[in-house]
């Protein structure tokens, strides 16, 4: 008999299948919608849908944040500098410098941030 699996969350990932993280999540309108797939003490991963016009404002992390745009273009400030990111590349927010997320179109992003 085997051994009932374990309980898993919500968001979570299923370990050995493939996943395409942009279609975790749909887009609403006028809005930021997340879903964190991963959060433990070494850090999480979370995917964000955010529709045009939409943007998280400035603020700063005491540990680095990568993102991974998955779909659409962002406009990154990064300690007072823009950068511009599409489909396919990735941003590195350096830890402890002010920065911002702003939806030049409607996109999705992978936070990727690692604690230590």
């Amino acid at each position: 008999m085997s051994e009932p699996s374990p309980k898993r969350s919500k968001g979570a990932l299923e370990p050995a299948a493939p996943t395409r993280l942009a279609e975790l999540l749909d887009y609403a309108p006028g809005a930021v919608v997340s879903r964190t797939l991963v959060k433990s003490k070494a850090g999480t991963l979370t995917v964000f849908a955010f529709d045009q016009g939409e943007e998280l404002s400035e603020h700063t992390t005491p540990f680095d944040a990568h993102v991974q745009l998955l779909d659409g273009r962002a406009e990154l400030v990064i300690g007072g500098e823009s950068v511009f990111a599409q489909a396919g590349e990735t941003v590195l927010m350096p830890a402890d410098v002010p920065h911002a997320v702003k939806a030049i179109e409607r996109f999705k992003m992978l936070l990727i941030m690692i604690r230590g």
